[in-house]
């Protein structure tokens, strides 16, 4: 087996930069420091999220406070199309029947009806939630609809 010897390529490694030795180097007298201020004395600098005198994105930014998201209630969305599809005229619409056609999750606790697509069947619909097109769609078609909750 033949034996390599691993070296780092042509200018990739330079010489650490000596600074206050003499003019001539380049970095001499105030060794890149500047005249004068506060980076140019010993131990100056500015402390870590100092943004130079304006209101620190520290500051800025709340770190405390009331949020309702906790007690947001999130409602899974159905269509009048969904209902038309899956359900026969005369039957009952509700949180039950809408888990034994497949069209919710069993964890689902909050629907709401929305008036995509059209109805043609006589439907009773008995959710959360229910959109004044759908309301009127359904309505139209000759079914009934009641709400369960009121509106907030």
């Amino acid at each position: 087996m033949a034996q390599f010897e691993i070296r780092a390529p042509k200018g990739a490694t330079k010489k650490k930069k000596i600074v206050g030795r003499g003019r001539a180097t380049g970095v001499g007298k105030t060794s890149g420091r500047g005249s004068n201020g506060q980076n140019a004395r010993s131990g100056g600098k500015v402390r870590p999220g100092f943004e130079g005198g304006q209101m620190p994105l520290y500051r800025r930014l709340a770190r405390r406070g009331f949020s309702n998201a906790r007690f947001k209630k999130e409602y899974v969305v159905i269509n009048l199309i969904d209902l038309q599809n899956r359900f026969k005229s005369g039957d009952k619409v509700n949180l039950d029947t809408l888990k034994k056609v497949g069209l919710i999750k069993n964890s689902v606790t909050d629907v709401k009806l929305l008036g995509n697509g059209e109805i043609k069947k006589k439907l009773t619909v008995e959710l959360d939630r229910i959109s004044t097109s759908a309301k009127e769609a359904i309505l139209a078609a000759g079914g009934t609809v009641s709400e369960k909750t009121e509106k907030e």
